[in-house]
């Protein structure tokens, strides 16, 4: 049976946001034992009903505890707490909760660090099957730009595909964990509907690099690529000690 599944519903009374509430109140559930290491979560559905709220703030505060690893979401199986010490755990939730506008930078900063490397492991492993994979991705991304649109998924998907080409599954893991959160603070921002053509054209010589296996190449361009929305994440963070007039690229 699932945990909590016969207790009575819980809801919140604080001036917090749904989400923020969902996550408060899980923190209680692990501090008060209610919730253990390793326990399977109730259905979106349940838990919804159990805090009083819509299942969309449910979701949303999963996919942020997943990206802290407090969460871990198993297909076919459940959403399970973590396995590890309930101490840790709580100290992992007051971190989340804790995350303001730095986060973009840090998510920024992170997908960076994942790109650079998995394009470079991109040029090297990539096969022919992987080159129609990325040039389709790629174009249905340009269409999508050039038809007036942001195309965050789109791009983020030809992102995702140069991960699955470097044939790394734990660094190809890694992103599929931050893109939800990156999608998310895109649209707020309205990253995506500034210099869209200009990224597109960067997409091309990505691809380019990429079909001439050169690593070094792909990892410059890489770099050019992300630079613009870097300096816009450092920009939120300290925005007085920002004076360049960068482009926004995604």
């Amino acid at each position: 049976m699932d945990t909590l599944d016969n207790n009575k519903q819980i809801k919140s009374e604080s001036t917090e946001k749904p989400v923020d509430s969902i996550i408060s109140q899980l923190k209680y559930l692990i501090s008060s034992g209610q919730l253990k290491p390793g326990d399977k979560l109730l259905s979106e559905r349940k838990l919804a009903e159990k805090f009083g709220v819509g299942r969309a703030p449910v979701r949303e505060a999963i996919k942020k505890l997943e990206f802290y690893g407090i969460l871990k979401t198993q297909p076919q199986s459940g959403t399970f707490v973590a396995a590890l010490e309930t101490s840790a755990l709580e100290d992992l939730i007051s971190d989340a909760m804790q995350i303001e506008t730095y986060d973009f930078f840090s998510l920024v900063e992170t997908r960076q660090i994942l790109e650079v490397n998995a394009i470079r492991l991109c040029c090297e492993r990539r096969t022919e099957a992987d080159l129609r994979i990325l040039e389709k991705s790629m174009l249905i991304c340009e269409k999508k730009i050039k038809e007036g649109n942001a195309a965050v998924e789109e791009d983020l998907n030809f992102h995702r595909q140069i991960a699955q080409a470097s044939k790394n599954q734990v660094l190809k893991s890694m992103m599929l964990i931050i893109t939800p959160d990156i999608m998310t603070n895109y649209r707020k921002y309205w990253i995506c509907d500034k210099n869209k053509n200009i990224a597109g054209m960067e997409h091309n010589l990505l691809f380019e690099y990429i079909r001439s296996q050169d690593a070094d190449g792909a990892e410059m361009m890489m770099i050019q690529h992300l630079k613009g929305v870097m300096n816009f994440a450092k920009a939120e963070i300290h925005p007085e000690n920002f004076k360049e007039n960068n482009q926004i690229k995604y």
